[in-house]
Parts: C-alpha cells; sequence; structure tokens
C-alpha cells in the first residue's frame, strides 16, 4: 500500500493498482462461475458509473474462461434511492437497460463500493420493476462496512475495514480517465 497525497491534501493510501484490481475481479469471475451453473442465464447489471464498467470487465473474464457470452445490464437506482427527497438537487437519471425477461435469469448486481447497503436496496427496487429473477446475487470490488441494511454481498474484491469518516475512491480509466485504482481517503483530521 502506497501512501499518497490528494487534491485536497488529505492523505490516501493506495489500496489496489491496476493489477490487483485484474486479479480481484478475476478471482470474482471464477467464483461467480462456481455458483451458477448456468452462465446462459446469468445478467451482470453494474450500478452507474463505476459498476457498469466493473460488470463488463467481469462479464469479459467470464467469457474468456468459459467460452460462453454473459450479458451485461445497467440497473440505475437515482429514483429508487431513500434519500431522493432529501438531496437538495434531483439525481442524475440514467436509462437502465436489462435484457428481458429476468424471470429465469439469475441478476448479479456489480458495484464499486458497498457501504451502508442503501444503494443495493434501490438497486433490488429498481430491479423489481423489470420483472421478478430467479435469484439475485451481489458483487462489489470492496466492502468497507457500517451497514444500515442486511444486505451481504455474494462477491467481494476486498474488504476493507474503515472509519465511518474515511472514503473509498475508486478510479477507472474507462470511467475516470485516469488509470486504475482504489484509495483509502483519510479524513484530514485523522493523520
Amino acid at each position: 500500500m502506497n501512501q499518497a497525497s490528494q487534491p485536497n491534501d488529505s492523505p490516501a493510501i493506495r489500496i489496489f493498482d491496476a493489477e490487483n484490481m485484474r486479479r480481484a475481479l478475476r478471482r470474482i469471475a471464477h467464483e461467480i462461475i462456481e455458483r451458477n451453473r448456468d452462465l446462459g442465464a446469468l445478467v451482470l447489471a453494474g450500478i452507474p458509473a463505476r459498476g457498469v464498467e466493473l460488470a463488463r470487465r467481469l462479464a469479459a473474464d467470464i467469457e474468456t474462461i468459459e467460452k460462453v457470452n454473459v450479458a451485461t445490464g445497467v440497473v440505475d437506482v437515482s429514483m429508487h434511492r431513500d434519500d431522493v427527497r432529501r438531496r437538495g438537487a434531483l439525481p442524475v437519471v440514467r436509462a437502465s437497460e436489462l435484457p428481458l425477461p429476468l424471470d429465469t435469469r439469475t441478476v448479479v448486481i456489480v458495484d464499486d463500493v458497498l457501504f451502508t447497503g442503501r444503494t443495493c436496496r434501490a438497486a433490488l427496487d429498481a430491479i423489481g420493476s423489470f420483472g421478478r429473477p430467479a435469484s439475485i446475487q451481489l458483487a462489489v470490488l470492496i466492502d468497507r462496512g457500517h451497514r444500515e441494511l442486511p444486505i451481504r454481498p455474494d462477491y467481494v474484491g476486498k474488504n476493507l475495514p474503515t472509519a465511518r469518516s474515511e472514503r473509498v475512491r475508486v478510479r477507472l480509466e474507462e470511467t475516470d480517465h485516469e488509470p486504475d485504482g482504489v484509495w483509502l481517503v483519510k479524513s484530514p483530521n485523522e493523520k
């Protein structure tokens, strides 16, 4: 883990570089394959923005390993969040795109960081508006703890215990135009 400084001078510790991230995603892909017999019935649904790219990478890994095409999709949670009324500005709404029907499919929700569980709950609501999948699973790159809802991921790239005041910063080349990496950003008060 490397110490670095962020633009706002908050200390940051690098958790993953591009190679660590690639390995973690490859491991998750293997775990998804082991747990799901019918990969043709699988849908990897990413939560915008970084979850969508992570879902694409996982699908590519599964396709490389098993030589089977895996469907991907986008599940927008903007209007399903329980804090939508509290926010000052309206959320940016993106189109959800899921292969239908979902009835016989296993949907794996993919996100970059799992924190309180509220985004995942919103994703469950959003998927429910498209139908009733055979099952739903959750894959996250980073699980940082501090759950407020009884939600547990099925696949985790790294468990990263954090303080509530810390932030986890994930960057992907495709979405952020920066090299892949994950950093733990300490609050300015913590050194």
